[in-house]
């Protein structure tokens, strides 16, 4: 695929989004096939349009995938890449605000192996740390787990020069929440809900992948 990037622009259906997953998706199947149990229940938060729990769903055929967002608006366009990809193993998207937890599924309905989050901590405020913990301390089976894809710096140093010139680059859109968060930060945010850090994975494009599981 090509360099040539679209604006940054977080709305679920913008072509930079269609871009960033697109460009990403086999570096995280490649992660997850590593990661993920044989069989189980995983829940996306903030799935967006869908782009990632589709591609992923035909690999682990033995995984019920539950699509959730804070946005209805996309729940159509995850319903439609699932029958275009027949991929039966993805339930019907869930309404789940992550600051909202009256949104939150009940946990005596239905606990989780995996609850998986892509691209999201950039473009939103370091407080969602503490609501996706809190959101995984309810959720989590006991040996269950927290993956976390997208680019961070660690001990707030950047880990690439190409992750400081992203991070200036969405800093200068404005926007006060947006822009590359520590790893340190979220992992202390998790130890408040008695999550730690389990792993720490390098991907491609200067990406990580957290691992958060319960201490």
């Amino acid at each position: 695929m090509s360099d040539d990037r679209p604006i940054i622009d977080p709305c679920p259906l913008s072509p930079y989004v269609a871009w960033a997953g697109n460009r990403n998706k086999d570096a995280i199947l490649k992660a997850f096939k590593e990661l993920f149990p044989t069989r189980g229940d995983a829940l996306e938060v903030a799935t967006g349009a869908g782009l990632h729990i589709n591609y992923l769903a035909p690999h682990f055929p033995h995984i019920r995938f539950q699509p959730s967002d804070c946005d209805q608006g996309v729940f159509e366009t995850i319903r439609r890449k699932r029958l275009e990809g027949d991929n039966n193993n993805i339930a019907d998207p869930i309404l789940v605000d992550l600051t909202v937890p009256s949104t939150w599924p009940d946990a005596r309905a239905q606990l989780y192996d995996v609850i998986f989050v892509i691209n999201v901590f950039h473009v939103a405020p370091v407080s969602i740390a503490d609501d996706i913990a809190a959101l995984g301390a309810k959720l989590l089976k006991p040996t269950g787990f927290i993956a976390i894809y997208g680019p961070f710096k660690i001990d707030g140093k950047y880990t690439t020069s190409s992750n400081e010139a992203f991070d200036r680059e969405i800093r200068a859109t404005g926007v006060p929440e947006w822009g590359l968060k520590d790893v340190r930060d979220i992992e202390r945010e998790a130890r408040k809900h008695g999550l730690t850090l389990k792993r720490l994975l390098d991907l491609p494009a200067s990406n990580f992948i957290l691992l958060f599981g319960r201490s």
